[in-house]
């Protein structure tokens, strides 16, 4: 069984960590991370499914098409090396090969991740005189700094690790995620490394990361906007000696996997842009999964839905009118909603013992769901979200200035 999982991760056995400043950020912030694994690990990754890849994204995905191992991570904060063109992606190549050259890699077995602000061509030359710099800097304990330089618009880093009880020994996860804003995964809205030192194929590693994925990452949403450089990136480099011996510990080690990844695109829902609320729009027996989510989806990216959960205005008349134009056929005389335990619509009218004190008491939580039952089959859909504040827009409007 997995142990409690720890929000704050120190590391996992196999890997050493790097971060410092080489100018993106201003103020000496920390800028620029670097992950490496002793040993070449197996990898397993996501990207997001924007048109408008960014340089990074179309890099890691020869590399991945390629199943090569990968032996070190290199993640730039403060400019997303988007829209960059050929240009874009030679410097992918670039930083690749001299980091390689560093590091004593092959080019090939180094990752590139970059985010930050769209458009713009990296400092290159500013980022290749600072690689030399992280060799002395490399440590097993140095993931918070790592996890802190990947940071855009984060007000804190996003760390947490578990260890598990396998039939052929004990195993260790841990991960690091940034994200706050443009959050919409599909997949994914963010960057995420999730790090292991049990012995998986790479193969193996796509499909339980691919499952694992569809259950956590992308089942959040801040803003409703995907953005040009999603990732999340698993490596596991097998120094444990512990492999799945079978469908146990593959179920086992499954779980431990969704842990981590839950905890992240909680902690990401919970840092997002001037959010005060974490908010779960649940959506029951609908008349297929894809409806629930459409009509999940739809509820949580409503900017009615959204300030009123701000507002603390238990206003459930802006989340029937989500429901409504769903685009889902439904019998709204079968309709019910709750907020938390509090029922608000019964048969797609109000509920004759709601009194809006009780609702308003649910909106000045920090944490509450709204559960949506259609009474119109099996389909069940839950998406994380948050709410829409002043913060929001301030944090948006002044990005790039």
């Amino acid at each position: 069984m997995a142990e409690k999982i720890g929000k704050t991760a120190a590391g996992c056995p196999g890997y050493r960590f790097a971060a410092l400043h080489c100018g993106l950020k201003k103020e000496e912030e920390l800028d620029l991370a670097l992950i490496v694994s002793e040993v070449p690990a197996a990898a397993a990754a996501v990207f997001t499914t924007n048109r408008f890849p960014a340089a990074p994204i179309v890099y890691g995905r020869r590399q991945r098409a390629a199943a090569t191992p990968v032996s070190a991570v290199l993640v730039n904060s403060g400019n997303a090396n988007a829209c960059t063109g050929d240009e874009g992606l030679a410097q992918v190549e670039t930083l690749a090969a001299e980091l390689a050259a560093v590091l004593a890699l092959p080019a090939e077995q180094v990752f590139v991740s970059s985010t930050g602000v769209i458009g713009e061509p990296l400092p290159l030359e500013m980022m290749l005189d600072s690689l030399p710099r992280f060799p002395a800097l490399l440590s097993s304990s140095h993931l918070p700094a790592a996890a802190e330089a990947i940071m855009t618009t984060d007000s804190r880093p996003k760390t947490c690790s578990l260890s598990l009880k396998l039939s052929t020994g004990e195993v260790h996860i841990c991960g690091l995620a940034k994200g706050a804003g443009m959050i919409e995964p599909n997949m994914a809205t963010m960057l995420a490394y999730i790090l292991t030192d049990a012995e998986i194929a790479g193969s193996q590693l796509q499909g339980l990361l691919e499952k694992v994925v569809a259950d956590t990452f992308n089942r959040i949403s801040v803003d409703g906007d995907t953005s040009t450089n999603d990732t999340v990136l698993c490596l596991a480099n097998g120094v444990s000696g512990c492999s799945l011996a079978g469908s146990d510990d593959e179920k086992e080690f499954t779980a431990g996997l969704y842990q981590v990844a839950d905890q992240l695109a909680r902690m990401i829902v919970k840092d997002g842009e001037g959010a005060t609320k974490t908010v779960e729009i649940l959506v029951k027996n609908a008349p297929d999964r894809q409806a629930a989510e459409l009509i999940s989806r739809t509820i949580g990216h409503s900017l009615l839905v959204k300030t009123a959960f701000y507002g603390e205005d238990a206003n459930w008349g802006r989340i029937i009118a989500a429901l409504g134009y769903a685009g889902v056929d439904l019998d709204p005389a079968r309709v019910d909603i709750w907020l938390d335990q509090v029922q608000v619509v019964a048969g797609g009218r109000r509920h004759p013992d709601y009194r809006e004190e009780d609702g308003a008491a649910v909106f000045k939580q920090d944490d509450f769901t709204v559960t949506v039952d259609l009474h119109a089959g099996d389909g069940t859909f839950s998406l994380l979200t948050a709410d829409l504040s002043h913060e929001y827009v301030s944090i948006n409007a002044d990005y790039r200035t």
